[in-house]
């Protein structure tokens, strides 16, 4: 009979919640018939609302008008917490002066522009999220444009291949995700923005998985162009951001065709003058709320301090890896073999004889627990860890107490107890 270790009694003073989340109380139903407060672990997803960002939207709402070319004294209002709203995202991320900051839909929305103003080859790794990857397969003038590159079982050997294809051929780009959605494993990104730049390349980093749970300075890294989510960064109101260097914004054609981005169309005209700056990218009535609610998602985590975020998450990610380590039968996911690099609050595994819904529905449904199954928008990376089929993923924040940690680790316990007890024969 395999032995099943039982879930940790942690020494540890308890953990709590460092921000208050919208929906921290909410209760869900089991299938005993109970009720039990939800234990959301599903952060990498979409993070839930901070309160003090929820109440800057309700706040705001009385005072919602046309934004930009309103005289109205709302609109003249709306325009100006808007562009504020540009301010604090270019402070919060230690951006250039002159940067252009424009506000997408989402990270993917926010590549996909990206993509639109490169201006050559793009060189990415194998371990991407869909979102920096597929907006660079377009071809370009008839030919495919994007370079993968495989990534090896340690960084340093992984930076040393890059600068091998960077060195090979010209690159406008080097595209890289800055924390691994599916292990939380971050990347050194000086590193690799000097790679980059030695070869004449720029450097877009995806921050999705980032910006919430680390500082992040665009003028110490050297990176040009970066990008995150709201959603991601507990702001679910539907917009995200890329920031960078402007003349490549300036030098393409708008991202979409439309008012705001024209400066000047004469009716016949088989062209417009268009705009330069953010406006140039951002036609139609842009989401002033989305923005609003990054720029405050940005002053609050500023207000927390990043030594109380990333005190308050390390002890909870020490935690969750003990636990894991802990229960038999259950796998954490990495990308790199050599000492752990920095992780971000991203804890991917499997159960072992257990496919990754079932783990999820059973932690739903007995537990209460939210925690996400599947590929994660990451198939090439997923495959090449062995788990073509998916893996399990709990992902936390500043709403996570250690009863949440705790909670998991004791339903995985139960789960694999009940997997890996023998079934008894006739007697």
């Amino acid at each position: 009979m395999t032995a099943v270790i039982p879930a940790p009694t942690f020494s540890l003073l308890p953990i709590a919640p460092l921000a208050c989340v919208v929906g921290a109380d909410v209760e869900v139903p089991l299938v005993t018939g109970e009720m039990v407060r939800y234990a959301n672990l599903d952060y990498a997803a979409s993070a839930p609302a901070l309160t003090s960002v929820a109440e800057t939207i309700a706040g705001a709402l009385d005072q919602y008008a046309s934004v930009h070319r309103g005289a109205g004294h709302l609109s003249q209002v709306t325009t100006q917490r808007y562009e504020a709203a540009r301010e604090t995202v270019r402070e919060f991320v230690r951006g250039r002066v002159d940067d252009s900051v424009v506000f997408t839909r989402n990270t993917t929305d926010a590549i996909n522009l990206a993509a639109h103003i490169t201006p050559g080859d793009v060189v990415v790794l194998d371990i991407e999220h869909h979102a920096n990857l597929l907006p660079w397969c377009t071809p370009r003038d008839g030919r495919s444009r994007v370079r993968v590159v495989r990534a090896r079982d340690t960084v340093d050997d992984t930076i040393a291949t890059l600068e091998e294809e960077l060195a090979s051929a010209p690159a406008a780009l080097l595209a890289v995700t800055a924390a691994s959605n599916v292990t939380g494993e971050v990347l050194p990104i000086g590193r690799l923005a000097s790679t980059a730049h030695r070869h004449g390349a720029r450097i877009l980093v995806d921050a999705a998985q980032l910006v919430a749970h680390h500082p992040v300075s665009i003028v110490s890294h050297a990176i040009d162009y970066l990008a995150f989510s709201g959603h991601k960064t507990y702001a679910p109101f539907g917009a995200g951001v890329l920031i960078g260097r402007p003349d490549w914004f300036d030098a393409a054609p708008p991202y979409l065709a439309g008012g705001g981005a024209s400066a000047d169309v004469a009716v016949g005209a088989a062209s417009a003058t268009w705009h330069t700056g953010a406006a140039r990218h951002e036609a139609g009535s842009p989401n002033v709320l989305g923005a609003v609610s990054i720029a405050a998602a940005c002053a609050a985590l500023t207000a927390i301090g990043w030594e109380e975020l990333g005190a308050h998450e390390a002890a909870l990610r020490a935690r969750l890896d003990a636990g894991l380590a802990s229960v038999v039968g259950v796998r954490p996911l990495r990308i790199f073999g050599d000492d752990a690099p920095n992780r971000v609050g991203i804890a991917g595994f499997v159960v072992d004889g257990v496919a990754p819904r079932v783990v999820a529905e059973y932690l739903s449904d007995h537990h209460g627990i939210g925690v996400r199954d599947g590929k994660f928008c990451a198939h090439p990376l997923l495959k090449r860890l062995g788990h073509p089929d998916g893996a399990v993923r709990a992902t936390f924040g500043a709403g996570t107490s250690s009863a949440d940690i705790d909670r998991l680790i004791a339903a995985l316990a139960e789960l694999t107890t009940a997997v890996l007890r023998p079934v008894k024969g006739p007697s």
